[in-house]
């Protein structure tokens, strides 16, 4: 009975089996009607239909517009002649390696290297770089853009306009001058670019403006500052020492020689020393091995910063100029007449001080107002044995002194 009722629950299960699939397979799922363009029509209703929903303009489409850019010739041509004055001039720019000997703990004599930049300045062997590239050094190596390395010497240096001429054997490898230009005709905004070997990486170049002009910075030597330096926003970093900074004639203009930067990389601010010292200094440091600088023979007190000091102390002195307070014996100042002070006061912890001198408020006609202005003003417009008109208060009287500058000692 379980054996019949078994197999009639199979056949049953069987038909029904083959019904769905008779079904699935004869009869395949009509296709989906395609949604009507226009609004179907329907039929009576008494349900109240909601109002239509306002119809919203669908925005056209604008394709994006296409920018066509056109050539800038103004551009290309500034970048042609930025190439061409790499190509003519790189030869010139030289990589120097020097070695310099530090002490360790047990003052063991260790050497070190450093690295700076110059360039040809003629045929006969002759580099230029900065002085601090070279100051105290044991051994020097110009690199050439060939990668040739040659020995060098010093022929002469001015720590006071950080100036340097090295020398190499003409000789020994093809040698391509720079053309020097000058500095006094320059401008604001004028394009330049400077070669040399930031961090070591020989014969770079960076572009740039001449961001100032006139400014003053401070000289290697104590207490002494280069005027006319150029400002300039073309990258200058450690190694570019001694470089060329060049119009875009490739005209030398300048010697790359500092940054203005807390972290010593560029930081948009550097500055070169103008062409216009180069060609004054130069043919000296190779005739004689030094520059002769102008002097005078004075001690100077700056009265931009110690007029009101002095003035606390009770005496009455200008705002701006500089008191002389001591006269060198036998020097130009000593005898032209100027006078240093004549009597002494006690100024807080400098204890005794010299007051009553002349205050030299002019060089030939130009005004002096601080030590700065006096410095660069000898430096840069007169020269050994030339008569220099010094412009002095002296007790509240204006006087010109004629003295005959003499070469510093």
């Amino acid at each position: 009975m379980r054996t019949k009722a078994l197999v009639s629950i199979m056949v049953l299960l069987v038909a029904t089996s083959l019904g769905c699939l008779a079904w699935e397979s004869a009869t395949p799922t009509p296709p989906a009607a395609a949604t009507p363009t226009a609004t179907p029509h329907l039929p009576p209703s008494t349900a109240t239909l909601a109002p239509p929903l306002p119809s919203v303009a669908t925005p056209a489409t604008t394709p994006p517009p296409v920018v066509t850019l056109e050539p800038n010739a103004a551009a290309a041509g500034l970048q042609e002649q930025i190439e061409a004055v790499y190509q003519a001039t790189s030869k010139s720019v030289v990589n120097i390696v020097v070695t310099t000997l530090a002490y360790d703990f047990f003052m063991n004599a260790v050497p070190q290297e450093g690295t700076g930049s110059g360039f040809v300045y003629d045929t006969d062997g002759h580099i230029v770089t900065n002085y601090h590239v070279i100051e105290g050094v044991t051994d020097i190596r110009v690199i050439f853009s060939d990668g040739k390395m040659l020995p060098a010497t010093v022929v002469g240096s001015d720590p006071t306009n950080d100036l340097a001429v090295l020398k190499v054997d003409p000789t020994a490898h093809a040698l391509q001058p720079v053309v020097l230009g000058r500095s006094d005709t320059l401008r604001v905004g004028q394009f330049v670019v400077a070669i040399g070997n930031p961090f070591g990486l020989e014969q770079t170049l960076t572009f740039g403006v001449i961001s100032s002009l006139g400014r003053v910075i401070e000289s290697p030597e104590y207490n002494r500052f280069i005027g006319e330096a150029i400002q300039t926003d073309a990258a200058i970093n450690p190694g570019n020492s001694g470089g060329p900074l060049l119009d875009l004639e490739g005209r030398v203009i300048g010697v790359n020689a500092q940054i203005v930067s807390p972290s010593r990389a560029n930081a948009g601010i550097g500055f070169a020393i103008p062409a216009n010292t180069v060609q004054r200094v130069v043919p000296e440091l190779i005739a004689n091995g030094r520059y002769p600088h102008p002097w005078l023979g004075v001690s100077v007190l700056d009265l931009s910063r110690w007029a009101e000091t002095l003035r606390g102390a009770g005496v009455d002195v200008p705002d701006t100029g500089l008191m002389i307070l001591e006269v060198v014996a036998n020097s130009p100042a000593a005898k032209g007449g100027l006078r240093g002070g004549q009597r002494f006061i006690t100024l807080g912890n400098m204890g005794r001080f010299p007051v009553g001198g002349d205050i030299i408020t002019a060089l030939n006609g130009t005004p002096v107002t601080s030590f700065s202005d006096f410095s660069i003003y000898l430096e840069l417009h007169t020269r050994v044995g030339e008569t220099l008109a010094v412009t002095v208060l002296r007790d509240g009287q204006e006087q010109v002194i004629s003295v005959v500058l003499a070469e510093r000692p």
